[in-house]
């Protein structure tokens, strides 16, 4: 187990600075690791990211809700990973991730500017912690759609309602274009 001190707060200014011990070991057990000098402001930043009902995931179930699938889990903690979505019965899982925590390949996003080394391993253990539950869902039996926080961007939303209610629907249901014409007519149009 390691040992820390705990932080000094120290006035600078209008800003506040929290100084954590450099000394700081990092702990498997608690998963702790040495952070350096860090901002109250970062600090209190990082504590204030929601774990669930992030605006992405609310966007998410709206949709869902919007095209008639209900009887969803949030979070559900009996799969691996905590789906953010989960409709057990059918065993489909929806992930909503976030492009920075989650390195979405398609935004090429980049690391922060100080502590690189400590975002580097930070991002790098996201990675492999999403693999795993992935890997852990499939192994299992479930089908996973992971959707990118910038697929629910505006622009996005047409292609993204499609590949939500194709992956959504069962067997019975119409196909995305006979249940909602209207919006398959407007995104042929802006084609």
């Amino acid at each position: 187990m390691s040992v820390g001190t705990i932080p000094q707060a120290v006035a600078r200014g209008k800003g506040i600075m929290a100084r954590m011990e450099p000394t700081m070991t990092i702990s498997p057990e608690k998963g702790r690791y040495d952070f350096g000098v860090v901002s109250l402001a970062t600090r209190k930043s990082m504590q204030g990211n929601k774990r669930r009902d992030t605006k992405p995931e609310i966007k998410v179930r709206q949709m869902l809700r919007a095209m008639g699938f209900t009887g969803y889990r949030c979070d559900w903690k009996k799969a691996p990973g905590r789906p953010d979505v989960a409709f057990v019965g059918r065993k489909k899982a929806i992930f909503v991730m976030g492009c920075f925590w989650h390195r979405c390949p398609a935004c090429n996003l980049s690391v922060p500017k100080k502590n690189i080394e400590y975002w580097e391993e930070k991002f790098a253990r996201n990675r492999e912690r999403d693999e795993r539950n992935l890997a852990a869902l499939a192994e299992q039996g479930w089908d996973v759609l992971v959707l990118w926080e910038h697929q629910l961007k505006k622009k996005e939303l047409p292609a993204t309602q499609r590949l939500l209610y194709e992956f959504v629907r069962r067997e019975g249901d119409l196909p995305y274009d006979e249940a909602f014409p209207e919006e398959a007519e407007g995104t042929a149009a802006a084609r």
